[in-house]
């Protein structure tokens, strides 16, 4: 057969869809959505070989649209006027929205993105989008604002299970090398939650040893052969997350070598430099923050940088960011601090805020308290006044932890020193 078995495989409907259930589980979203055959524009977010494609061909066979389908890498604005004027000549938009679903829409330029907001506002076509970068960075806010964004998950380990055996069971290629699948375990870390990656593993691993007797597949066995196939380097360019993951952790392992050489790597398979600016500005408030707050202000002029300057001089602009962000003290106070706050936020729900700390615009607001005993830093000796500004419901709750690094003990030591009565650190 020439399509691939990950092709081969792909759910010819909507009830053979493995995975997403946080948005096509009964009574969510999504499903609604389909459901009741309204669907709005919508941009699905989330990594390689989760089902975006197969799932926007999924809704419009649900839903008895027609479907567009475009790819942002070998489209552009032409391709995209071309679609909509043969909706409008053939009157289709009459009846019911046809789908226009483009792939890696991220990678449309503004101007491209720009076409496309006539036709979705006139409701003209309904679209699709499908990206691995957050669109909130990517798509531009007129667009954005337009369409709704679902985050599709990395399959879980019980889905990757579930696509292995309906292979095994409905594949005739598979059926007829009599494959005896006795581990997984290989086959589902390799994948990393990539249904596609998962299948081209399995078709590798038959591939390279249909014929033997007695055909088992084992953990052993499939390390062995997606290794030595240099699968793990897939044309696809897929593993590029996994070498920007190795990237990161080079960075917050504080190793400058080894995070020029996975920089390295990202450049030589192509990456978009601000992918990597992205990542590097994340690193600079996640993992080194308030231990060297100009880890940031580095990290955002390198990504306003390399928008202007392209490769191969931003290369180096690239090289000395990460080389200082790898070298620089680290704490993640900042991260962690943010992180507790919000858990705290969803445990006690929207908690009213302090009448003293509330503005008083009307008239009315001022003779009901607003903003009463509220008094101003400024006005106090040392610009510090001891009041309360947190809902009293939660009032001596303390998200700031810090570790080790100096600049943190200085601001722990500040808010010790400020509110002694108030928070223990």
């Amino acid at each position: 057969m020439d399509a691939p078995l990950a092709e081969r495989m792909r759910p010819k409907k909507l009830s053979e869809y493995i995975g997403q259930s946080h948005l096509l589980g009964e009574g969510k979203s999504l499903r609604m959505a389909i459901n009741n055959k309204v669907i709005p524009s919508m941009i699905f977010w989330g990594p390689p070989g989760v089902g975006k494609t197969t799932l926007a061909h999924l809704i419009a066979e649900e839903i008895g649209v027609r479907m567009f389908t475009l790819s942002a890498i070998s489209s552009g604005v032409k391709e995209v006027r071309e679609v909509i004027q043969s909706v409008q000549n053939q009157g289709l938009f009459q009846g019911k929205r046809p789908i226009l679903f483009i792939d890696e829409i991220h990678r449309f330029s503004k101007a491209q993105q720009d076409s496309l907001l006539g036709a979705v506002e006139q409701g003209i076509i309904t679209l699709i989008g499908a990206t691995t970068e957050n669109p909130s960075f990517e798509v531009i806010s007129a667009l954005l604002s337009r369409c709704q964004v679902y985050t599709l998950k990395s399959h879980e380990r019980n889905e990757l299970e579930e696509i292995l055996s309906r292979a095994l069971a409905e594949d005739p290629w598979l059926q007829e090398h009599k494959v005896q699948l006795v581990e997984t375990e290989a086959l589902i870390m390799m994948s990393g939650g990539d249904a596609r990656k998962l299948l081209n593993y399995l078709e590798i691993v038959v591939s390279v040893h249909r014929g033997h007797e007695a055909f088992e597949i084992s953990n052993q066995l499939v390390r062995d052969t997606v290794q030595k196939s240099g699968a793990m380097f897939d044309k696809d360019g897929e593993m590029h997350y996994d070498i920007a993951s190795a990237f990161i952790k080079s960075m917050r392992g504080s190793d400058p070598n080894a995070a020029v050489y996975w920089l390295a790597r990202l450049i030589a398979g192509g990456e978009d430099p601000k992918f990597i600016a992205r990542r590097m500005l994340i690193l600079a408030s996640e993992d080194i923050g308030l231990a060297n707050p100009t880890a940031l202000i580095m990290a955002n002029n390198t990504f306003q940088a390399v928008q202007h300057i392209g490769w191969p001089e931003c290369r180096i602009i690239l090289s000395q960011c990460a080389i200082y962000l790898a070298s620089s003290p680290k704490g993640n106070a900042a991260y962690l601090a943010i992180n507790e706050a919000q858990r705290l936020v969803e445990e006690s729900g929207d908690l009213p805020v302090p009448i003293h700390l509330r503005n008083a615009p009307t008239k009315l607001m001022k003779e009901l308290g607003y903003g009463e005993n509220y008094r101003y830093a400024h006005d106090a000796p040392g610009n510090f006044v001891d009041q309360e500004f947190l809902p009293e419901a939660i009032q001596g709750n303390n998200f700031f932890h810090p570790g080790s690094s100096k600049k943190e003990k200085e601001v722990a030591e500040l808010i010790q020193r400020l509110w002694p009565d108030k928070y223990k650190i």
